[in-house]
């Protein structure tokens, strides 16, 4: 299955490449900025991706795909070239068995022990009516909404512990990446592995909290799959401190492995006219099923999350980086 990857030359202009399967090697895509504008050229021309890769890619020169890692020239594998509004960073919850487990412990009182918390009563409906047969309409999943195309760091770059935030913890899942036609119409690029990140003990406060704990960066990448997500993905989720594993822990994903099919997550997602407009960019979190969190453990600045899968390439690495912050000095002036 074809990868692809957007990076930075060493003059600073944006680059994309395919990966070469069990090489260190990358293929240019000649005359290409994008990976964006791959995608809209191939909607444009009625080519598959693959395809339009296939005929731009250079058949004499390959990079090393260690230089430009080591250079920290990683680029998130899908964004929006001019506009980084213009790009919507989502996602889908309790979809996993894992993750409902995480969620209900987080959100039981003592006075709900007795009864099923609303987290599991969300997972059962995925569980019921998750994977409707062809033509028919499922039940809806969780959604939330993580922020812009700003709140996409790239590949090897840290995410941002603001000073507000009370954890900031990993959570390893994959990303469906999408783009929006001319005419309205939605079309899948890939997946990539993503890192969802968010702050677990803001959220353990209050479950209402949820959508203040996923206000925060993410990270997505470095390789895109181009074409259909196996039925299930077994990756590795590690936390490294001073080069060493303080915990690690498979992760189980894929359709296998959800109680929501890919299809009824991206329906209840694009249903909404306004995520249709045209020329948008949507990069949509499908859910984790584990998290460091879960086990005790407390990530601190410095610290690195990887991400990986056989399927997807190089993993995904991304240090946490406590930030200062002036939100407290944050004036709201009257006109």
């Amino acid at each position: 299955m074809m990868r692809l990857i957007q990076f930075l030359d060493l003059d600073g202009s944006r680059k994309v490449a395919r990966v070469i399967e069990h090489e260190n090697r990358l293929r240019l895509v000649e005359n290409t900025r994008s990976i964006y504008d791959l995608a809209m050229h191939a909607i444009r021309t009625n080519l598959s991706l693959e395809t339009v890769v296939t005929q731009r890619e250079s058949r004499d020169v390959t990079l090393d795909y260690d230089k430009i890692v080591l250079g920290n020239r990683l680029l998130q594998p899908l964004d929006h070239p001019t506009d980084p509004a213009h790009c919507l960073v989502t996602g889908t919850g309790l979809d996993h068995l894992g993750s409902a487990l995480a969620r209900d412990a987080m959100h039981m009182t003592a006075e709900k022990e007795k009864t099923m918390s609303d987290s599991m009563k969300m997972f059962k409906l995925g569980v019921e009516g998750g994977k409707p047969r062809l033509g028919e309409v499922g039940s809806q999943p969780e959604w939330f909404y993580k922020g812009d195309g700003s709140s996409v760091i790239p590949p090897e770059h840290p995410l941002n512990l603001p000073s507000y935030a009370l954890d900031g913890g990993e959570e390893a899942e994959i990303v469906g990446l999408y783009v929006i036609s001319e005419a309205g119409d939605p079309f899948r690029v890939g997946f990539a592995l993503g890192n969802e990140y968010s702050d677990h003990v803001m959220e353990k406060q209050n479950y209402l909290y949820l959508a203040h704990s996923k206000l925060r960066d993410c990270s997505i990448g470095p390789e895109v799959l181009v074409g259909r997500l196996p039925d299930s993905v077994i990756g590795t989720v590690r936390l490294i401190r001073s080069d060493e594993t303080i915990w690690s822990s498979k992760f189980l994903t894929g359709e296998a492995n959800m109680t929501h099919s890919i299809s009824n997550i991206e329906y209840h997602h694009f249903k909404y006219e306004r995520f249709r407009r045209p020329g948008d960019v949507h990069c949509h979190f499908f859910g984790a099923s584990v998290l460091s969190f879960s086990a005790g453990v407390v990530a601190q600045s410095g610290d690195v999350f990887e991400i990986s899968a056989p399927e997807f390439g190089r993993p995904l690495r991304n240090p946490l980086e406590s930030r200062k912050t002036n939100s407290t000095k944050v004036v709201i002036k009257s006109l």
